[in-house]
């Protein structure tokens, strides 16, 4: 068995004011595994989350996200690990002033790339990806909801991220948007990526299964289906 895309041992999370959020936190992720992390709000889906991508720092115990150490990680580093990751947010985060093709542009330059060629058919790849490929043009404002978070995910595309971690990336959609967003990460997570998922949506782990790891009581606890919760 190849090695885990993420890893937690003994992991102690905690959130931005340092309140203790999630102890003893034991978990893998394999290369294409799609995970959910599921649980009330105020679990500690977040804060695992923001741990591994680096905004909230692992203090106590080990892990490692795309063969990158989390433990001790220095602020200087955590451009490097994100250009390793896709990360979809719940509220989009979209620059409202741009258009989708900006967007995209602006996070390129800031993972360095330079070629502007290159850039504009990157752009062109993950608007294919995502099924908006004539959408470039349009500002923010004038893509639905379910738009929007598909130029998110063309967005955590980008870098061709080895994970993903997608934080409630359904939360404000319809059931029937949220069906079609599901498709979407598990067809790029059959490709090869893997993607690690918080949701509190029930429905959605019933009809697109995955592993689930269950944030309850400061701990998680890996359950076999939605029915142990």
């Amino acid at each position: 068995m190849s090695a885990p895309i993420i890893s937690l041992t003994r992991a102690f999370i905690f959130q931005t004011n340092n309140t203790l959020t999630l102890k003893d936190v034991n978990i893998e992720i394999q290369p294409a595994e799609f995970g959910y992390l599921i649980g009330r709000t105020g679990s500690g889906k977040s804060s695992l989350l923001k741990t591994l991508y680096g905004e909230l720092p692992l203090n106590e115990g080990k892990g490692t996200i795309a063969q990158t150490e989390l433990s001790g990680l220095n602020r200087k580093d955590i451009p490097k690990l994100r250009r390793k990751l896709g990360i979809v947010f719940q509220d989009f985060q979209l620059l409202t002033d741009r258009t989708i093709q900006d967007n995209l542009l602006f996070v390129l330059k800031a993972t360095e790339w330079s070629d502007k060629s290159e850039m504009i058919k990157r752009c062109k790849e993950v608007l294919e990806l995502v099924g908006l490929t004539h959408k470039e043009d349009k500002m923010p404002h004038e893509l639905s909801g379910g738009e929007q978070q598909r130029i998110v995910i063309a967005r955590a595309l980008l870098n061709k991220p080895k994970v993903i971690l997608a934080d409630e990336p359904t939360g404000n959609l319809d059931p029937d948007v949220s069906d079609d967003i599901m498709r979407l990460l598990h067809d790029i997570c059959d490709s090869g990526t893997a993607v690690l998922m918080a949701t509190h949506d029930h429905r959605i782990i019933n009809k697109f299964p995955g592993t689930i790891f269950h944030c309850h009581d400061m701990e998680i606890e890996k359950r076999n289906s939605i029915h142990e919760i």
